[in-house]
């Protein structure tokens, strides 16, 4: 029986939601927080960001056996430790990739600073979603372990970060990474599904991402029976761009634009037609070009950062500005601040987090939970640029970006002698 190909690589799945969901800073507790370790599976970590500084932090906890083995920095006593894995390949590193526990991509960051993060005051990316920063256990220490590299995380390497996680003392790992497609596996062929396992058996919970294929049904890409798997809601907040045509009508629309046109309006195009005036494009690619005002459904619950003015309208009033176009010789628009607002609406399950029923084991419900992540402002790598957008060369310190990272290292500082398990129930009375 001829066997299927192994799939090696895996894929990377990213401030207001800890006190919508009630998880704040105020309530009383024993000092149990800073003896939290937290290991982050991950693309790395920038080290300069203040999220990881370590001024106020005693030295790290007597059960932590781990090592930093960074030679670009010097771990702290918020981050205890550092290790990385390169690819079996050198040929498979890129221009981009460095080979430290650094973070380049900006995705490890964002992560551990989530979960674990400093309190950082009048955090912002260019002006949206500022006040305070902060992960949910911000007194708990990091051990970062990097997998992940341009070219996506290798198996090998994940079951090698597992191990030494494990060895090193650290209570909760966050693994937001998944398969690029749904699995109908089992779970010992699951190289999460291991990891995890082993990971449970020495006391050390794990939390995965649900993963990002959603809505559709049993589009779960982590399952695992041992693990809380996360899948992400809206939270109270919301980002709108306007966008108003030279008739004087305006839309309603999303995304993070941080450009300013200050009201003046220029000329637009329906997409479809741009082929139309350049020989040799392809008019089904232009309509659906990607950097300029465009429609889609895909994204309307989740802003995103264009390398130049534009944001997502419904379907409804695209076909509004297309008739507009057609009626006049010379359609204008403008495109507006992204602003915030307030969601009525939420908590929702967000459009692109994926669904059950469990692929694997249907008796076992699967996601454990939803919890905030769509729009999550955290720290990032200020090497890499905030979007993977063509042109995109905007790089800064915090980014906005969908992420679920952290409750369970909530719980445990309130818990430490708490099991995985106990962990894992109190969620489920929680639902």
């Amino acid at each position: 029986m001829r066997k299927k190909p192994i799939k090696w690589q895996r894929q990377l799945l990213t401030t207001r939601s800890w006190d919508f969901i009630g998880f704040t800073q105020e309530v009383e507790r024993q000092n149990y927080e800073s003896d939290v370790i937290v290991g982050v599976i991950d693309s790395g970590v920038w080290p300069e960001s203040k999220s990881f500084d370590d001024k106020g932090f005693s030295p790290p906890p007597a059960k932590w056996k781990g090592s930093c083995q960074a030679f670009d920095f010097t771990c702290n006593n918020k981050i205890i430790g550092a290790k990385f894995y390169p690819p079996l390949h050198h040929n498979a590193l890129s221009s981009k990739d460095i080979e430290s526990p650094r973070d380049s991509s900006g995705h490890g960051t964002h992560t551990a600073s989530t979960v674990a993060g400093n309190s950082i005051s009048m955090a912002s990316m260019l002006g949206l979603a500022q006040g305070t920063a902060r992960g949910g256990v911000p007194s708990a220490r990091i051990a970062v372990y990097k997998v992940c590299w341009s070219d996506g995380c290798n198996e090998a390497s994940i079951l090698a970060a597992f191990d030494d996680a494990i060895k090193d003392g650290v209570d909760i790992l966050s693994v937001s990474i998944s398969e690029s497609v749904s699995k109908t596996n089992i779970h010992f062929k699951d190289v999460l599904s291991v990891g995890s396992f082993h990971a449970m058996k020495h006391g050390v919970l794990t939390v995965l991402s649900a993963g990002n294929t959603g809505p559709y049904p049993k589009s779960l890409q982590n399952y695992q029976p041992w693990a809380i798997i996360v899948g992400a809601s809206t939270l109270d907040r919301k980002f709108v761009t306007k966008v108003k045509t030279g008739n004087n009508i305006a839309y309603e629309g999303i995304s993070l634009n941080t450009f300013d046109l200050k009201g003046k309006y220029y000329p637009i195009i329906y997409g479809g037609d741009a082929a139309k005036k350049r020989p040799g494009f392809d008019q089904d690619s232009s309509r659906n070009c990607l950097t300029n005002l465009m429609q889609e459904q895909a994204y309307i619950d989740m802003a995103i950062s264009f390398p130049l003015p534009a944001c997502y309208l419904q379907s409804k009033d695209v076909v509004k500005i297309h008739t507009y176009i057609r009626s006049t010789s010379f359609p204008t628009a403008t495109i507006f601040k992204t602003i915030e607002l307030k969601d009525s609406l939420a908590r929702i399950v967000a459009f692109f987090s994926s669904r059950g029923l469990n692929n694997v084991t249907s008796e076992i419900l699967k996601p454990d939970l939803i919890a905030p992540g769509v729009d999550i402002i955290a720290s990032w790598s200020p090497i890499s640029p905030i979007s993977e957008i063509f042109s995109e060369t905007r790089k800064l310190k915090f980014n906005i970006i969908s992420g679920t990272s952290g409750a369970a290292a909530y719980i445990k500082s309130f818990h430490p002698t708490w099991s995985p398990a106990a962990i894992r129930c109190t969620y489920q009375f929680r639902k």
